[in-house]
């Protein structure tokens, strides 16, 4: 036990004396304070003591599209343990084929009595989609928040990366390596993020160049590594010499395109994905990509629910972050052609 206080003292930035309080259930501990051994535990990965677990029992409803997409389990530790810190149990209900719909799963956390929902990239992110399930979720009096997706018609706080800026990002910098064929690989055309990076794209490539029609450089897939394989094939073809794609799994899947024509991955095509996802770093090449924060987007889509929860919501409106451009091996100059 003294071990173990002292750990909990450690991260928490108090003494071991008022962890035993804490722990003890004993007044004379700020709130601010209390908040913070508690956090240490949950971070620590000790179990809070019985009496303490009933500040654990609201749950919350977190609903992602998947798990195979590795940005998906990312954003979904990142909330989890925003909620956690805050006493919370995240509960999470994932879609797969053929399985429960969005719909499906809403309910199912409803019937369970969480204290709100958090969705990523669900179908508020679909043009579409009717909104009004969610207008629908808004009359029942559960909180929500909306990550990946803005919709003007849904009443709720919004957390999106910047997609245009991403674009701008990314082909500037393919620009600057001598690029002048940039293809853009991304998913179905009624999602926002899509027609976002689309917007991006297309107003990036005709600064750079003037009198561009970029209409024929952009090529719509899935999100999978088939998807971006399959459009960067159709970019290749029409004479593309690097490739920007919307997901990094796209662009995983256009590495494999370009070797599967016998082509070298940058010498002679460069590549950039999208997200910045767990483990990208140590593919091969370690791919050059446009990093979602997702800590930072996470963090306040749960700030944003526990105020909503608290009964000071926040605005009604989006809350959009600054993507970054992560530079490694799948970019190089265009002057390296045939290396």
């Amino acid at each position: 036990m003294t071990a173990r206080l002292a750990d909990i003292a450690a991260q928490a930035g108090v003494s071991e004396a008022t962890v035993s309080r804490v722990l003890n259930g004993k007044p004379g501990v700020a709130a601010a304070t209390r908040e913070s051994v508690l956090a240490a535990l949950d971070v620590l990965g000790y179990e809070r003591p019985v009496k303490l677990r009933r500040r654990s029992e609201g749950l919350v409803g977190l609903i992602i599209p998947e798990l195979e997409n590795p940005i998906f389990p990312a954003f979904a530790q990142v909330i989890a343990q925003g909620l956690t810190r805050q006493g919370y149990t995240p509960v999470l209900a994932t879609q797969t084929p053929g399985g429960s719909t969005e719909d499906e799963l809403t309910e199912m956390l409803v019937d369970r009595g969480v204290a709100g929902i958090i969705f990523v990239s669900g179908l508020h992110a679909d043009t579409t989609a009717d909104v009004g399930r969610y207008e629908r979720l808004h009359a029942r009096g559960v909180p929500f928040v909306l990550i990946n997706g803005f919709s003007p018609g849904v009443r709720a706080p919004f957390v999106s990366p910047d997609d245009r800026a991403a674009m701008r990002l990314a082909v500037t910098h393919l620009v600057s390596l001598g690029h002048e064929r940039i293809g853009l690989a991304l998913g179905p055309e009624r999602f926002v993020p899509v027609q976002r990076k689309i917007e991006g794209f297309t107003q990036t490539m005709r600064e750079q160049f003037e009198g561009a029609d970029p209409g024929e450089l952009i090529e719509h897939s899935l999100f999978t590594l088939e998807g971006g394989q399959a459009a960067a094939l159709t970019l290749l073809e029409r004479g593309c010499t690097a490739v920007v794609c919307a997901s990094d799994m796209m662009a995983l899947g256009a590495i494999r395109a370009a070797r599967q024509r016998g082509l070298t991955v940058p010498g002679e095509v460069s590549v950039i994905g999208f997200d910045d996802s767990p483990l990208i770093a140590f593919t091969d090449p370690p791919l050059t990509t446009i990093r979602q924060p997702v800590p930072a987007m996470g963090q306040a889509a749960v700030r944003a629910l526990l105020e909503e929860i608290g009964g000071t919501p926040a605005p009604h409106s989006e809350f959009v972050f600054l993507p970054e451009l992560v530079v490694r091996g799948s970019t190089a100059s265009r002057g390296k052609r045939g290396t």
